[in-house]
């Protein structure tokens, strides 16, 4: 634990990925937000982080959307467009204008996002290293296996920045509710509301729609309402659920904006997602959760408390289809690490929070 640095008017924190990176990082946010009240936090995001921000209160005070780069807003077998380097070249001469006095890389282990955070012309930088990583004036080194939460709030304490709280939170807009209720009428009950979130950018973390509908089936049976969400991608995922439901349900697939979703999720009395970025999002926003995870994934991004929180774990760790430990080397295959975790510790969860205190804004 360091000390708090003098004269920081101004800070840059790079954190340019998905909904479930931000939100790990907002505890680390709130406490350089409380180490340094008076000074500027841009977030160095994307554009969702800039429009789901905006007006939002939190830590962030600026969203400042970065430009292609691979590693960093790219996925790093992702090429760069023909534009990018002028994208770049404007992007770095804008931010040395900013005259940031800290550059915190809470973006990853720092092979890609080390060189991009020190083009800031920041007067001190600070994040994590991996061994090909070049250093920062100030570093831990990125180790894996750590949860998440934890790692980024180990990085601000080299500025002097102490954890207010371990667990993400979200606030509200009054239009994330007002989108919510236009989707779905009659939202705020009675019956009370449970969601089902059954996809999942990677597919290893999918459990297949068949248990969810089985989960579905037990809530509505105990007298709640049930929606499923996803994006329009998911929609394939999100219908086999629906199509698998012997009652009533409402698809909100595509239909939502992540503001939306928020509004959606907040009044849920239960949310049963795989462990992807809706999941942690309900969390944030003071929701009771049931998780799918895959114990790698568990050990990294599993919530921290269980009044409200119940994480299903799969301990499988050879790939279904080839066989290979994939623990600490992936294969490359995509098929379901947690699809054999069985239906009933998920269902006995669910309804176990269903009947209990409900949302935190309740």
């Amino acid at each position: 634990m360091r000390e708090r640095l003098p004269d920081i008017r101004k800070i840059a924190v790079l954190r340019a990925n998905a909904l479930g990176d931000f939100l790990f990082a907002l505890p680390a946010l709130g406490a350089l937000r409380a180490a340094y009240p008076a000074a500027e936090i841009v977030l160095l995001g994307r554009r969702w982080h800039a429009e789901f921000l905006a007006g939002r209160p939190g830590p962030v005070d600026r969203v400042i959307v970065v430009p292609p780069a691979r590693g960093v807003s790219l996925g790093e077998d992702e090429p760069e467009p023909p534009e990018a380097a002028a994208e770049q070249a404007r992007f770095f001469a804008a931010m040395v204008a900013e005259r940031f006095d800290l550059a915190l890389q809470l973006h990853g282990g720092g092979r890609n996002s080390n060189p991009f955070l020190l083009r800031l012309g920041a007067r001190l930088t600070v994040g994590l290293k991996t061994p090909d990583a070049p250093p920062l004036d100030r570093w831990i080194p990125y180790i894996y296996w750590q949860h998440e939460v934890l790692r980024y709030l180990e990085v601000v304490s080299l500025v002097g920045a102490r954890a207010t709280d371990v667990e993400p939170r979200v606030c509200l807009v009054d239009a994330d509710c007002a989108e919510a209720r236009a989707a779905l009428p009659g939202l705020e009950g009675p019956p009370p509301l449970a969601v089902l979130h059954p996809g999942a950018t990677d597919g290893r973390r999918r459990w297949p729609p068949e248990k969810f509908a089985a989960v579905g089936a037990a809530l509505t049976a105990a007298g709640l309402r049930l929606a499923v969400t996803g994006s329009g991608w998911e929609r394939e995922l999100v219908e086999a659920v629906c199509a698998a439901m012997p009652g009533p349900v409402d698809n909100l697939c595509g239909r939502l904006s992540l503001g939306g979703l928020a509004g959606l999720l907040a009044a849920a009395r239960v949310v049963v997602s795989n462990d992807t970025g809706p999941l942690h999002l309900a969390a944030a926003l003071g929701t009771p959760t049931v998780g799918i995870f895959w114990c790698g994934n568990y050990a990294t991004s599993a919530p921290l408390t269980r009044a409200r929180h119940r994480p299903v774990i799969s301990w499988r760790l050879d790939c279904p289809q080839c066989g290979q430990n994939c623990l600490e080397v992936w294969c490359g295959h995509h098929a379901s690490f947690v699809a054999d975790v069985p239906v009933e510790p998920v269902r006995a969860a669910a309804l176990e929070l269903a009947a209990g205190p409900g949302p935190a804004t309740e």
